[in-house]
């Protein structure tokens, strides 16, 4: 993939010396950035003794990529559509339950934080039914969840202010078949990580090595489904990175889970990290997974 450009001016002749200057200050910085990389693989890291096909729960994957599915031709087209949909839920939602959404004015206190994709195809709120004031929310590309040492990011900022400051007692990470930012990640070929996609994916290339350990032999499209469930077992052990995390998770006062929603089939697949089952491995810590169930 081509990096975008970080600014695009209509009136290039209009560029000024200091946005000049900004912009070679900004490139030093990214350089610099790029030159910390990503842990080493001969370091030890934690994971799950879980198989992250479950095969036994679901039909292998089935269709073809995400981008050569035909198109809908329905949704959202305008913003007339948008502002009827607005006067509909103020009309049928917000008035008829005005009272709830008076008290979520002035306080939230959600039991979930839920980290899923950006995929339009996926919306947690649609798809689990979470009202207004339910769950915490934030989504990004892969719906990946960065370690501690990888340093500041949205999402562990929405992650700080979920679990210290709202309490949330479950974090629920979400991903999903077909994602466009696994299959990005699958189909890089080295180190040089060149766009903003890319350089963010590369976070999960510890679920990618596993799936290519673990189903080399399979296709393409279902080494990427193995490697989107690989990537949500990472992230849940990359929350126990974080000390205010790892401590709840210890006391039993927060639990994380993992979810993969297959919209292709509608199916809806949930598991707990088991927390107890914490012993020492060749290659760092290993946990199991608890709870699990297939919904369809």
């Amino acid at each position: 993939m081509s990096a975008y450009p970080f600014l695009v001016l209509p009136i290039p002749w209009l560029v000024s010396p200091e946005t000049v200057l900004f912009r070679e200050k900004l490139q030093e910085k990214v350089e610099d950035n790029d030159r910390l990389g990503l842990p080493s693989s001969h370091k030890e890291v934690p994971f799950f003794r879980l198989d992250a096909s479950i095969s036994s729960l679901e039909q292998q994957l089935k269709s073809a990529k995400a981008q050569n599915m035909p198109k809908t031709g329905s949704g959202l087209v305008s913003f007339d559509e948008m502002k009827q949909r607005f006067l509909n839920f103020k009309k049928h939602k917000y008035l008829e339950e005005m009272e709830h959404f008076q008290t979520l004015a002035d306080v939230q206190t959600p039991k979930f934080m839920v980290i899923a994709c950006v995929d339009s195809r996926v919306c947690p709120s649609n798809i689990l039914g979470f009202q207004p004031g339910e769950a915490f929310m934030v989504r990004n590309v892969a719906n990946i969840v960065p370690p501690l040492e990888n340093g500041p990011t949205e999402t562990n900022a929405a992650l700080q202010f979920a679990v210290n400051t709202l309490e949330v007692e479950n974090i629920f990470i979400i991903g999903h078949s077909n994602c466009a930012g696994i299959q990005a990640l699958m189909n890089m070929q080295d180190e040089e990580n060149h766009s903003f996609v890319e350089k963010w994916v590369a976070i999960a290339k510890n679920a990618k090595l596993r799936t290519k350990a673990d189903a080399n032999g399979l296709s393409f499209d279902q080494q990427c489904k193995h490697c989107e469930k690989e990537s949500i077992n990472l992230s849940l052990l990359n929350l126990l990175t974080y000390p205010w995390i790892e401590e709840r998770v210890r006391k039993e006062t927060l639990s994380v889970h993992g979810g993969y929603y297959d919209f292709l089939n509608c199916t809806f697949e949930k598991w707990t990290l088991d927390f107890k089952t914490r012993s020492s491995g060749g290659h760092g810590s290993i946990f199991s997974a608890k709870d699990r169930e297939l919904w369809s």
